[in-house]
């Protein structure tokens, strides 16, 4: 395989006529080329190891299937193994099933029924490898702008990227931070596992607000703390289930009053689940701990410092004129 100089350069042709997106592929091609991570050369060479495939994309099912099957699948996975660990997924490159730590179907399946994604250009903020842009170009999605700041992921993408060839999803080693400030008019922006790493949660929904178009959806997805404590917040003095940069979790009244004062309206709370040891946990794929071991072993209920342990919310709202219109 020759690893792409430009993976990038043929997005702008999804959504013509827009500078920022030239401008904003410049840059991120230019954070690839400049990056100094002290695996990149070791992910390049793995990346430069992949066999000659015929590029395909089977996207209908929960495991997007990509590319055609090779005749050496061990080989596969060594070289695939060389990008490790792989969280989200599940995921099947040449006819090699990778096993992720995140069972993202799960999650897909309490989004989807909720969504109309077709035609939309969609902007994924925290998109890991891709995972979830694929699912989106099967539910319709005109084209999906994934960012993420870790590097790996990217390099990750760009291995499916060989699988599936130029596919209108991208995941570019960027953050929201490095998106213009003037609207961008992105039919729906997903934010999914990011609020509650951000200093400032409500900078953080107020950006996004930015970046829709009037009428456009936000699709939120975050920690928040168990049904009893609504109105309350926790803010961990150290970590929350070992996690370092968690700074909030608040209670759901608290979260949908923060998205309404973003300018959000047509609020919707669609699910809260608690995060299982079965959708996420350490795999093949992903051989460092993972929830099981950010848990309380005598109480599943409390992280392993004493906090709540996680439950999930799943929200929509709309950027547009009207009432906060919360639905429950």
């Amino acid at each position: 395989m020759h690893v792409e100089l430009d993976p990038f350069r043929m997005l702008p042709q999804h959504w013509p006529g827009q500078a920022w997106v030239d401008a904003v592929c410049k840059l991120a091609q230019k954070r690839l080329a400049t990056n100094l991570h002290g695996d990149l050369p070791r992910w390049l060479c793995a990346l430069q190891q992949l066999p000659d495939v015929q590029v395909q994309a089977s996207l209908g099912g929960v495991m997007p299937v990509l590319g055609g099957e090779i005749e050496e699948p061990q080989a596969l996975r060594e070289t695939l193994m060389e990008l490790h660990p792989w969280r989200k997924g599940p995921l099947c490159l040449g006819g090699l099933k990778i096993d992720t730590e995140w069972r993202s179907d799960w999650k897909w399946a309490r989004i989807a029924p909720h969504l109309e994604l077709e035609g939309c250009r969609v902007l994924d903020i925290g998109c890991g490898n891709g995972y979830f842009g694929l699912r989106m170009l099967a539910a319709g999605a005109a084209l999906v702008v994934g960012i993420d700041p870790m590097l790996l992921f990217v390099m990750q993408w760009l291995a499916c990227r060989h699988f599936s060839g130029d596919i209108a999803n991208y995941v570019l080693p960027l953050g929201i931070e490095d998106l213009p400030a003037d609207p961008v008019r992105f039919d729906t922006v997903f934010s999914m596992g990011v609020l509650y790493h951000r200093k400032d949660p409500s900078h953080h929904l107020e950006r996004i607000h930015s970046l829709l178009r009037p009428g456009g959806t936000l699709v939120l997805e975050t920690l928040v703390l168990p049904e009893d404590q609504q109105q309350e917040e926790l803010v961990p003095p150290g970590r929350y289930a070992r996690m370092r940069n968690v700074w909030a979790v608040p209670g759901t009244d608290r979260l949908l009053k923060r998205v309404h004062r973003a300018g959000f309206t047509a609020i919707e709370l669609l699910d809260i689940t608690a995060t299982t040891v079965e959708e996420q946990r350490s795999t093949a794929w992903m051989q460092f701990e993972s929830l099981a071991e950010a848990l309380d072993p005598a109480d599943h209920g409390k992280t392993i410092e004493g906090h709540p342990a996680p439950v999930r919310a799943l929200l929509v709202a709309k950027k547009g004129s009207g009432t906060a219109c919360f639905k429950v």
